[in-house]
């Protein structure tokens, strides 16, 4: 299959950006043909979550989030304004919020990074990889 790419365009919004990239990225698994509720759907939309979450903390909200569906992976990147790179914290209490978003990159995705953005342009895009579940079969025709 070709890769197939879903892009929106967020300009730097903070306000509710995290629902909508949520909602954004749902459509585009179900158009994919990800199961629906499956665990691999609510792993990445947690993903999605966490990344556009930092964005909006630690850089002003995120540009843009593009999604590259193609050859069993799923990638999806958030680019923004700020040119500093997620770092790993020291690990604080467990029980409180905050602080995890890069455990848990580390942990569902099976690659992430980040890349300075091009032509000297201010600001990064934070990359994560995820495999596509495998899709179902037609069964064979009698």
């Amino acid at each position: 299959m070709a890769e197939q790419t879903r892009r929106l365009v967020l300009g730097g919004a903070t306000a509710g950006v995290v629902a909508r990239c949520r909602d954004f990225t749902r459509r585009a698994l179900t158009d994919w043909l990800w199961p629906e509720g499956s665990e691999a759907e609510e792993d990445l939309l947690l993903l999605v979550s966490e990344v556009v979450t930092n964005a909006c903390l630690h850089a002003g909200g995120p540009r843009e989030l593009v999604l590259r569906n193609g050859l069993g992976l799923l990638r999806v990147e958030v680019s923004d304004d700020s040119p500093e790179v997620p770092v790993r914290r020291a690990t604080r209490d467990r029980s409180r919020p905050g602080g995890h978003g890069l455990v848990l990159l580390e942990r569902l995705a099976k690659n992430w990074g980040s890349v300075r953005a091009p032509d000297g342009r201010p600001g990064k895009t934070v990359w994560l990889e995820v495999t596509a579940p495998e899709l179902p079969t037609d069964p064979p025709r009698p």
